[in-house]
């Protein structure tokens, strides 16, 4: 048994995909493929699939991962990707298929690049820089607790492209602490009055403790 990991890109429409429709999505399209996945066993057997890290509704990725078992020796990762492609929804693209690296819990930091057209975008970010502090509250499955976001993402680097303002994201995003992209921007609105669903999120990698690229 072989346990191999499918890469996708989750992007336009697609980002508005729950992580439950994408599972049915995802284990429809599999199906189709005529792959040879592996079924749990059991009165309702069903593919096995594993996501890491899902998304959150409204934000984009080019680093989305399901794995999967296979009764299949020596997998053709090629002809996977060249199955499955035809019988993807739009705004879903698998780039790679590969075998597995690292454990989904590995996963530590991910990365994210913001970027908004709308005019205020580059005053908030640089309010942002110039702060000493941004409190903000926290929900965890425990409890709700106060944490100051500049002691996680201390400085952002705007880059201008014509009307286009962006900047990079480097935040946890293990099991022990997570710091979804979201939480900051919307901590920008209420301190900056810029509004967060003016930015779009795209997280384009993900990485380990030791900053080793997640495959």
């Amino acid at each position: 048994m072989n346990t191999i990991r499918i890469w996708f890109t989750k992007e336009g429409d697609a980002s508005y995909i729950s992580l439950l429709d994408l599972q049915r999505a995802m284990a429809r399209c599999l199906k189709r493929s005529g792959l040879p996945v592996w079924y749990t066993q059991g009165f309702n057997p069903h593919i096995y699939m594993t996501f890491t890290s899902p998304l959150s509704l409204g934000q984009e990725s080019l680093v989305e991962s399901v794995d999967v078992k296979t009764e299949e020796e020596a997998p053709d990762f090629e002809e996977w990707k060249n199955r499955l492609n035809p019988v993807m929804p739009g705004g879903i693209r698998v780039t790679r298929v590969a075998p597995v690296v690292h454990k989904g819990e590995e996963v530590a930091f991910a990365r994210y690049s913001v970027w908004t057209d709308q005019p205020g975008g580059r005053e908030a970010a640089q309010a942002y820089n110039q702060a000493d502090s941004l409190p903000v509250e926290k929900k965890t499955k425990r409890a709700v607790k106060t944490v100051d976001l500049k002691e996680i993402l201390p400085h952002v680097q705007l880059e201008t492209e014509g009307e286009k303002y962006s900047f990079q994201m480097l935040l946890p995003a293990g099991k022990e602490l997570n710091t979804n992209p979201a939480l900051v921007l919307e901590s920008w609105e209420q301190a900056y009055g810029f509004p967060a669903r003016n930015w779009n999120i795209l997280r384009t990698g993900l990485y380990t403790r030791t900053m080793e690229e997640f495959s």
